[in-house]
């Protein structure tokens, strides 16, 4: 048995090799052993195997071992990474020169990866960027971020049958930096440590192509169709628009509200228009047909009001089952409610659902003009329908229970705390809903990210923050991001207009979980708010100041008179001013020195920071999600016994179990509230998920409301659930008693507060238990009751009912059931009576021969076979 080097020449397999190998990777990883690793490898041995394919078998072996010890998953990562730098040049110019020349392997003509300016930048400074680079940093990574930068983020060429890996994660970080400072080696190296050092990473757009021919860095772009663009010409100009950008991996956020409703008429044609649903199932088969860059599927949020007669239609569009010329899956939905709905669901009023053609103008007000012009329309009767308030978001709600979505973004909040607001009305957010910038028919608003790694700002050994290091951070990153908006290529021609005219960035943060952690902090705890507070001012200010120093170099941004910034209003003033506050700082930064600086040199951007999911970013510098809590203390594919919690073993210290408390564990009011505080200086907005194990409708409601009334722009991004079913908890003591503890029944009186604090007048208190008699439980083995002659009835005609009606909640389907058999004749009566004799004499039958407490002895698909629940919905 022979295995094949990386030279190409062939060797006999020597498995004292393979062990020294994996020992030597174990240095300093004493629970790993090394042994066990080399007899799993041997078990995969064949005759022609590769030593690349012998390494990575070790690290898949030494990665599911990672549950015995954290060790095993250090290793797994070292595996990968020594595997990585085996095939790859250690010198940085070498790789780009290697990129810069590459052929195309079927026409032979040449086909560069890297873009001429980057290639001669790399060049004048060849010697002085090969030795700054520090290769061990690599072996920083954990398994998953090095696989994960590994598949999509390293620069490939074509060889042979497939692609060669060519850069290192540090080539990767060189190649950013290089991309956007050129030849100035300081700027250079300040941001390539900075990288390295997981202080700050770019967006993953700006990662796959900075450098490249193709220099796309920008994540984000909204997109509008209003009122000229509703029309043949104008939706499918948008639909190539929103292709093109997915092309160059940008995310879409588009709004829909100017759309007119199904059956509108057609001036040009005296037909009748089809509505959104056809329409967005074409936007969603362009979404599926072009991906992003060829690197990660396309995405596009359709964001639509209330208001819209289609509204109830949007709401199923994502929904897994029924008639799928009603469905649209691929695409993801958000709703762009005005106060004036919540109010009316508050107080249990209708609502009017008007087409956009027929009673034009509610997209593009907000605040007290759309409550006039939306009263006005009312009066005049210019609506198609009025349903009560309560009922729409009962929709909402059951549509987040079956789908995650819609998210729920508040109109009136964004427009009036938004440094773009003097532009005009803005309609929409981006796919993440962390960004709120004005669109419209000449402007496609573009974003462009990066977060710092909040972790790395942990003083070693310390339960410290370093607050003055985030602070020079957040200025090198706010400098890096305005670099972006000069050399991103831009898909569209209105995307270049607009980011070159308002410099938006969002500047974003990942591991704030981690840090609380790492400093001995609960997330559920008063410290934990102040030094969540104090970790978005420093950025805030940081950020500021930046934009600042740029524009006394460069001039302020051009959108820039008029705006807040341009009358000495910070987001904490427009907090304030909404909802007569007073923001009381921290005391480390002195903020009327620099706005008194911002009135005479204004600022060089329109919008800073924000809190975008960080999802691929966060988990390539093995950090928590944004601001999110840890979701499990263990992550495996497979079922665990209590989900990655820690709450129930007993030999945890009470301290330490409120240290780990995962995502499913920490009241969502808490959530809510830690998004609150840091709002004052996020000036665009936050991927807030909301997390539920047992969502009720009432839960929901109440965090909605509860979202709402602390002001987010953003009230929830996804409602994240878990699935409804959970092991049975077995305990085995010492003396081999075996205890099976029930499952817990969720509480659904205390709705997303704490110590049965409501959020909101849907929400009730949980009441002191009354004493009460104890019930005789129900056997599981007994028979079911006999149905009701309108229960028969009704199972019947189901079916029929929702074929007819596949707009109607459930709710309304019942309300239909029931007047059709109110209506029924008499001999359908009879019919459904004599069907309930039957089925009582069925069940008497069965009571007969029914003992209480008997086990009933069933085969395999009888107990596996599901329940004949009367109440199917």
């Amino acid at each position: 048995m022979y295995v094949v080097k990386r030279s190409l020449a062939h060797e006999r397999v020597n498995v004292e090799k393979i062990q020294h190998r994996i020992e030597k990777l174990c240095v300093g990883l004493p629970n790993v052993d090394p042994v066990k690793i080399a007899i799993k490898v041997l078990a995969g041995l064949y005759s022609g195997v590769t030593t690349v394919q012998l390494d990575q078998l070790a690290a898949e072996d030494a990665i599911a071992l990672q549950s015995i010890h954290p060790d095993y998953a250090k290793l797994a990562s070292r595996l990968v990474v020594s595997n990585l730098h085996k095939q790859t040049s250690d010198r940085f110019s070498v790789v780009i020169n290697r990129l810069y020349t590459h052929i195309h392997p079927q026409t032979k003509e040449p086909m560069p990866l890297i873009s001429d300016r980057v290639y001669s930048d790399v060049m004048v400074n060849a010697e002085a960027l090969d030795n700054a680079i520090e290769y061990t940093r690599d072996y920083a990574f954990s398994y998953f971020g090095i696989k994960t930068l590994e598949k999509a983020y390293l620069l490939k060429v074509q060889a042979g049958d497939g692609a060669e890996t060519v850069e290192r994660p540090q080539h990767l970080w060189m190649r950013v930096a290089v991309a956007l400072h050129g030849r100035n080696l300081e700027k250079v190296l300040e941001t390539y440590h900075g990288l390295s050092n997981r202080q700050f990473i770019h967006a993953t757009p700006t990662l796959f192509n900075a450098g490249t021919l193709r220099e796309g860095l920008s994540s984000c772009f909204l997109l509008t169709a209003t009122k000229t663009q509703d029309s043949i010409e104008g939706i499918y100009d948008l639909l190539k628009e929103t292709a093109v950008i997915s092309k160059h991996s940008g995310g879409i956020g588009i709004s829909m509200h100017d759309i007119r409703t199904k059956g509108s008429l057609i001036h040009s044609t005296n037909g009748q228009s089809e509505g959104i649903v056809p329409m967005l199932r074409m936007y969603n088969a362009s979404v599926k047909f072009v991906t992003q860059a060829n690197k990660r599927p396309g995405s596009a949020a359709v964001y639509l009001e209330p208001w819209h007669p289609e509204i109830l239609q949007f709401l199923q569009l994502k929904e897994p089952a029924g008639i799928e010329e009603l469905r649209a899956r691929d695409l993801f939905y958000a709703l762009w409610i005005p106060d004036l709905f919540m109010k009316k669901v508050l107080a249990g009023e209708d609502w009017m659902l008007v087409c956009p053609k027929e009673a034009p103008g509610l997209s593009e007000v907000h605040g007290p003009e759309f409550e006039a012009l939306y009263h006005r329309y009312e009066s005049e009767g210019r609506y198609r329908s009025k349903i009560p308030a309560r009922d729409l978001m009962f929709s909402i709600i059951q549509s987040q229970i079956k789908t995650g979505g819609p998210f729920m973004l508040y109109k009136d909040h964004v427009n009036a705390k938004n440094n773009q607001a003097h532009l005009g009305t803005i309609r929409n957010s981006n796919l993440c809903t962390e960004i709120m910038q004005y669109t419209s028919d000449t402007e496609t608003a573009v974003c462009n990210l990066a977060s710092i790694g909040l972790p790395s700002f942990v003083r070693t050994g310390t339960t410290e923050f370093d607050y003055r290091g985030l602070y020079q951070t957040a200025k090198i990153v706010t400098k890096n991001l305005d670099r972006v908006i000069d050399i991103t290529h831009y898909p569209v021609a209105k995307a270049k207009y607009s980011n070159m005219r308002h410099r938006p960035l969002g500047l974003g943060v990942s591991g704030l979980a981690d840090v609380f952690i790492m400093m001995k902090v609960p997330f559920e705890s008063a410290e934990a708010r102040v030094i969540n507070r104090n970790i978005f001012e420093t950025i805030y200010y940081g950020a500021l100041e930046a934009s600042c120093e740029l524009a006394q170099e460069f001039g302020p941004y051009d959108s820039y008179a008029g705006s807040g910034f341009s009358k000495g209003q910070f987001q904490f003033d427009l907090w304030d001013n909404v909802h007569g506050t007073t923001t009381v700082h921290s005391g480390m930064w002195k903020w009327d020195g620099l706005k008194d600086r911002i009135l005479k040199y204004g600022v060089r951007n329109s919008l800073l920071t924000t809190c975008m999911p960080t999802a691929s970013t966060a988990q390539i510098i093995g950090y928590t999600e944004a601001t999110e809590p840890i979701n499990s203390n263990v992550y495996k594919r497979q079922t665990l016994s209590d989900r990655g919690s820690v709450q129930n073993i007993a030999e945890i210290p009470a301290e330490v179990k409120a240290l780990f408390k995962t995502s499913w564990e920490i009241s969502q009011k808490v959530v809510i509230d830690h998004a609150a505080d840091r709002a004052v200086y996020i000036d665009q907005s936050q991927s807030m998920n909301l997390f539920l194990a047992d969502p009720t409708y009432k839960k929901i409601m109440s965090m909605h409301f509860y979202a709402f009334d602390r002001g987010l722009k953003t009230g929830m991004y996804y409602l994240k659930m878990k699935p409804p079913s959970a092991p049975l908890q077995v305990t085995v003591s010492n003396n081999n008693n075996v205890t099976v503890a029930p499952i817990k029944k969720a509480d659904e009186t205390v709705v997303a507060g704490v110590d049965g604090e409501s959020c909101t007048p849907f929400a009730t208190k949980a009441k002191p238990s009354k004493a009460k008699p104890a019930k005789a439980k129900k056997d599981p083995n007994a028979p079911k009751k006999a149905r009701s002659a309108y229960l028969l009835f009704a199972n019947e005609n189901r079916a029929r009912i929702r074929e007819e009606n596949p707009d109607a909640s459930f709710g309304q389907i019942g309300k239909l059931l029931g007047a059709e058999w109110k209506e029924a004749s008499e001999a359908t009566k009879q019919k459904f009576s004599a069907l309930q004799e039957k089925d009582k004499a069925r069940y008497a039958k069965a009571m007969s021969s029914y003992t209480p407490g008997e086990e009933a002895e069933k085969s395999e698909e009888e107990a596996e076979a599901p329940a004949d629940d009367d109440d199917d919905e």
